[in-house]
């Protein structure tokens, strides 16, 4: 939703103060971006998943025992960390499973947003039911 003249005049007018109260401030909130962020966030993962592959592999190749299960079990948990922060942060970096992707159903649920649909298909089932206990 665009903003009206009014908010954009404020939205300005609090920008300027802002650059006069503190430059250095100002100027690192505009020069950063979000998705730089998100994508340095996404290299370290996966430095973590090669760091985890590779522990996994040395608890393989050390020897016999129960360090050995230690070590791999390591790497493996490893692994797994940095796969989901990759996941996330690449979520987070694309708008993926953002909150306004789904709203909520009538039942307390949540129902994906239909393309179009009017009620949705247990919104149909439960008026049919309702019509039929009302026939009876």
């Amino acid at each position: 939703m665009p903003l009206s003249e009014h908010e954009q005049r404020l939205l300005a007018e609090i920008e300027h103060a802002l650059y006069e109260e503190n430059p250095k401030l100002a100027h690192a909130f505009r020069s950063t971006n979000p998705q730089s962020h998100y994508k340095r966030q996404i290299v370290k993962a996966a430095l973590g998943l090669v760091v985890g592959i590779t522990v996994l592999m040395a608890g393989l190749v050390v020897g016999k025992g129960g360090v050995t299960v230690a070590i791999s079990v390591t790497g493996f948990l490893l692994m797994l960390a940095s796969g989901v922060w990759a996941l996330s942060s690449w979520k987070r970096m694309t708008g993926i499973g953002a909150v306004g992707d789904f709203e909520p159903g009538g039942d307390g649920t949540s129902a994906p947003r239909g393309r179009g649909s009017s009620g949705g298909f247990m919104n149909k089932l439960e008026e049919r039911w309702r019509r039929r206990s009302e026939e009876q």
